[in-house]
């Protein structure tokens, strides 16, 4: 895959959308794409994940406790809190058909957060943000 592309598609994810051409360089670099068949499972509820996933190609659905909670397309992503931390994973999420997956391990993002802290910095206040969307969420319901 083009560097190009990975670039244009990680600058579309939410917590990543603040880091300037260069940072989102270096997150690319730490990454992978990989192929995926249909049927998959990508991941699972309950295992300890460390990657996180950017679907660039393909379907995938995402299930909690048996039942389908979301369909995910081109541009779509799971498993960010996993970058920051082993917790479990809160579901599990199959492909649907062949998916193109961009992976950014714990370990390798890591490195990027060493290597530059301001980017640690900017993807705080982006986590920040989405967690009090999701409060301002859990309260108007």
């Amino acid at each position: 895959m083009a560097a190009d592309r990975k670039l244009e598609h990680l600058a579309q994810v939410g917590m990543f959308s603040s880091l300037n051409k260069k940072e989102l360089a270096m997150v690319a670099r730490a990454s992978d794409v990989v192929s995926v068949a249909p049927g998959t499972e990508i991941v699972r509820e309950g295992d300890f994940g460390h990657e996180f996933y950017l679907l660039l190609q393909g379907t995938a659905t995402v299930r909690r406790a048996g039942r389908k909670v979301a369909q995910l397309g081109e541009g779509d992503y799971f498993g960010e809190l996993a970058l920051l931390d082993r917790g479990p994973r809160s579901a599990t999420v199959v492909a649907d058909a062949e998916c193109e997956i961009l992976v950014i391990g714990q370990r390798e993002f890591v490195g990027v957060l060493d290597q530059v802290p301001a980017v640690a910095r900017k993807l705080l206040a982006s986590m920040a943000a989405r967690l009090r969307e999701a409060d301002r969420k859990a309260v108007s319901h």
